[in-house]
């Protein structure tokens, strides 16, 4: 076992761990820790409290200490000074004539550089203007280029949902999604309805998706053939979390004897119906294609047509 704390940074919702070298820590104390982008002001997010080696994904560094009245005055400070340092940045992008976006820029809180990140569609050789932006700021710089998914997580903004973006509030990590996750929660396939601000699928496709699994367990596909207690029907439709099976009873023409479905709806449970033919007994999952994740070669035609969708969108 290995005694840890959980700290939190303001551009990102993930909790890292560190090693409290023998000091307590309550839940929002103000720390002050070294990172790959220096020395930063993280807030504690897990107690000091002890866990198994086993959970490590590298080694521990130390929190140096608890940051002190002169370091929350530094960091308001550097924040003070992010508007004018955007705007000239944004001068000097300009005047190199670079094909970039700038979304942010972040002081160290021991002065050691300026990290200034932005978004491009290639690389960039901001060689020059990064020389320009040392001789300006009389410090070292470092520019990060970030995806559209970290841009949106910085940037923040209200989703199709009506609410903050998920990555910008709580989020921790991106998770692969998959066109796949869209099919399985019946939601349009089209791009520009199951994408989210940053062009990608939306986030929340994936931490949705084990419920969604869960309840189409046994349900029948549409258009499915099943037994109900009134005979033969057809499936029109499934309302997967009242767990209802909606069909039209398939009856024969007086005239021709050919099979016509009955214009009423009749609803059913999950356990009043038995599937019949092939799909009996076969979990909806199952005949739904592979997962298919972006760059990808899959067989599925409509899958294929619908990647190159997403990347033209």
């Amino acid at each position: 076992m290995v005694e840890i704390v959980g700290v939190g940074f303001v551009k990102t919702g993930k909790t890292y761990y560190f090693d409290p070298v023998g000091k307590s820590y309550e839940l929002g104390d103000m720390v002050i820790v070294e990172t790959a982008r220096g020395m930063e002001l993280g807030h504690i997010l897990i107690a000091n409290r002890e866990i198994d080696e086993s959970e490590l994904v590298a080694e521990l560094k130390p929190v140096e200490r608890k940051a002190t009245d002169a370091d929350l005055k530094k960091y308001h400070e550097n924040l003070a000074k992010r508007e004018d340092a955007l705007k000239v940045c944004a001068e000097k992008i300009e005047k190199h004539g670079l094909e970039m976006k700038l979304i942010d820029v972040e002081f160290m809180i021991d002065g050691s550089k300026i990290v200034f990140y932005f978004s491009a569609d290639g690389r960039v050789d901001f060689r020059e203007l990064a020389k320009d932006l040392a001789g300006h700021f009389k410090n070292r710089i470092e520019l990060r280029q970030i995806g559209v998914r970290d841009e949106a997580r910085i940037l923040g903004g209200i989703g199709i949902c009506g609410r903050p973006l998920c990555c910008s509030k709580w989020l921790s990590d991106f998770h692969p999604v998959s066109i796949k996750m869209a099919k399985q929660q019946n939601l349009s396939l089209n791009p520009s309805k199951i994408s989210g601000t940053c062009g990608r699928l939306m986030c929340c496709l994936n931490f949705e998706d084990k419920t969604y699994k869960e309840l189409r367990k046994g349900m029948p596909k549409d258009n499915e053939r099943v037994e109900t207690p009134d005979g033969l029907a057809k499936v029109v439709n499934v309302d997967y979390f009242n767990g209802k099976v909606n069909t039209r009873a398939i009856e024969k023409d007086p005239e021709t004897g050919e099979e016509v479905f009955s214009q009423e709806i009749h609803s059913f449970r999950k356990e009043e119906i038995k599937r019949i033919g092939k799909n009996a007994g076969k979990d909806r999952t199952e005949d739904l294609p592979l997962e298919v994740m972006f760059d990808s070669e899959v067989d599925d035609e409509e899958i294929r047509e619908l990647e190159e969708l997403m990347r033209e969108f």
